[in-house]
C-alpha cells in the first residue's frame, strides 16, 4: 500500500500571490530541484497561468525541462553557465546567471560569434561567498566595462544570507553593500529578496524578488506564526498492527522497547523516501488529528508508530506531514530545516495535485 503525497495547487497560487502583494516590483518563483520536491512540471505552469512571469532554477537540465511547459516565461539559471553549453541557452531563451570573470568572457564569446546582445543577470556576492562576483571581479568590471560588450543585462541580483531573521545586523548591511553595488551599474533592474527578505520591507524591495520556500508553505519569518498556506500533506496507510507486551523492543537496534501493553502499526515509509532516519523516536504523525509517536528506528523502507491510544486499524491512513505537524515542525524534530524536508520527498510515493 503506497504512501500519498498531496500537493494543493490552489495554496501555492495563493501563496504566491500572498508574497507578490507584499513587492512593488514583479515576483518570480524558484523552482528548482523538481520545485522543492513537489514537481516543477504541475507548478511551474500552475503558476504561470497565475500570472507568474519569472523562473528560476538551479540547473540547465531543471530549465531545459519546464522550457516547453511555460514558453512565454523568462527562465534563468542561478548556477550560471554550464561548460561547453552556451548554446543550449540561446537555443531555448534561458538566461544564465552569471556570476564570474571567466563565466562572463564565456558568454560574451557566444553573443560575439552569434553577433547578438544576450540576455544576462549578473550576481555580485555581497556575503554569501558562495556564487557571486566578487568585489575584486567587481573592480575588474568598473575599470573594463567592454567585458559587457554584446551582452544584455536584465538584472543585477545577490542573496541574502540571514533574511529569515530580521534582527540580524548582516541583512542591512548586505542592502547597504547591495546599494553601492547597483551605483556602479546605472538603469541595470535589480533582483534582491528572496521569500524572507520579502517580510524585511521597503529596503529589500527590487525591480524582482525570488521566492522559493515560502511558496511550498515553508515559514518565511520563524519567530512568528507561519502566514504561508500549506501546500503538502503526506499520508501513508497502515500494514499491520502489532500488539506488544512490555519489554518488547521495536525495530533495529532495540531503539525502543514498550513500557506498557502497545499496538504497533507498521507504514511503508522510511528514509529511502525522504522520512529521515534522523526522526527516529523523535517525532509524531497523525490519526484522526491525534499524535501518534514515532517508535523505534526509521528503516528504509518501514517505520512504526505507537497507535495504542487511537481505534486505528490496518488499512487506515496515518499523517506523516501536514496542516497540523508541517514540514517546519518535521524538520525541527529532525534537526534540520523545512528546505531538506521538502526536497528529500521520494519518488516512490504517489502524488495527488488539488487543482486551482
Amino acid at each position: 500500500m503506497t504512501a500519498t503525497l498531496t500537493i494543493d495547487l490552489g495554496a501555492l497560487v495563493a501563496n504566491w500571490r500572498r508574497l507578490a502583494a507584499l513587492h512593488p516590483g514583479a515576483t518570480a518563483a524558484v523552482v528548482k530541484a523538481d520545485a522543492y520536491g513537489l514537481g516543477a512540471a504541475r507548478v511551474a505552469p500552475t503558476l504561470a497561468a497565475a500570472g507568474c512571469r519569472h523562473f528560476f532554477v538551479a540547473h540547465l537540465d531543471e530549465a531545459l525541462a519546464i522550457r516547453p511547459l511555460v514558453p512565454a516565461a523568462a527562465i534563468a539559471v542561478l548556477n550560471g553557465l554550464a561548460a561547453g553549453r552556451a548554446a543550449d541557452y540561446v537555443a531555448q531563451d534561458i538566461t544564465p546567471v552569471i556570476g564570474s570573470l571567466a563565466e562572463l568572457a564565456a558568454w560574451q564569446e557566444e553573443a560575439a560569434a552569434r553577433r547578438e546582445n544576450l540576455p544576462t543577470i549578473l550576481h555580485a556576492d555581497t556575503g554569501m561567498a558562495r556564487l557571486g562576483f566578487s568585489p575584486d571581479e567587481l573592480a575588474v568590471l568598473r575599470a573594463e566595462p567592454a567585458r559587457l560588450a554584446g551582452l544584455r543585462l536584465d538584472y543585477l541580483m545577490t542573496h541574502l544570507a540571514c533574511a529569515e531573521d530580521p534582527a540580524d545586523p548582516f541583512n542591512a548591511e548586505q542592502a547597504r553593500t547591495f546599494r553601492a553595488v547597483t551605483a556602479q551599474f546605472p538603469g541595470v533592474p535589480t533582483s534582491f529578496a528572496n521569500s524572507s527578505g520579502l517580510f524585511l520591507g521597503p529596503d529589500f524591495h527590487a525591480d524582482l524578488a525570488r521566492p522559493g520556500a515560502a511558496l511550498y508553505g515553508i515559514n518565511p519569518t520563524p519567530a512568528t506564526p507561519n502566514p504561508m498556506a500549506p501546500v503538502v500533506t503526506l499520508t501513508a496507510p497502515i500494514l499491520q498492527i502489532r500488539e506488544v507486551q512490555p519489554g518488547t523492543s521495536v525495530g533495529y537496534n532495540r531503539y525502543w522497547i514498550a513500557r506498557r501493553p502497545s499496538r504497533i502499526a507498521t507504514l511503508a515509509v522510511g528514509y529511502a523516501d525522504g522520512y529521515l532516519r534522523a526522526l527516529s523516536s523523535k517525532t509524531a504523525a497523525r490519526f484522526d488529528g491525534i499524535p501518534v509517536p514515532l517508535v523505534g528506528r526509521v528503516s528504509m523502507d518501514l517505520t512504526t508508530f505507537d497507535v495504542t491510544d487511537t481505534h486505528a486499524q490496518p488499512g487506515d491512513a496515518l499523517t506523516l506531514l501536514g496542516p497540523q505537524h508541517g514540514a517546519d515542525a518535521l524538520a525541527i524534530d529532525a534537526g534540520t530545516n523545512g528546505y531538506e524536508i521538502l526536497t528529500s520527498l521520494g519518488r516512490r510515493y504517489q502524488r495527488r495535485y488539488i487543482a486551482v
